[in-house]
């Protein structure tokens, strides 16, 4: 999705507040599911999470997070 849209990739160091702290539980969630020998959509995964902080992120801009 990042690079359809031309956006690049959210790093956890551009994050603060809310971000942060979603971005982070987000890599976590990542490993623990890399990790857990059961099947998951890796890209998807990243996809969602990508809009996710976006959103997040511009509502952190706008003051309501």
């Amino acid at each position: 999705m990042a690079a359809e849209s031309g956006n690049k990739p959210l790093q956890g160091s551009e994050l603060a507040g809310p971000s942060r702290d979603f971005f982070s539980y987000c890599e976590a969630e990542f490993e623990r599911r890399k990790n857990s020998g059961e099947p998951f959509d890796e890209a998807a995964y990243r996809e969602a999470m990508e809009m996710t902080l976006r959103r997040l992120q511009a509502l952190e801009d706008e003051g309501y997070a």
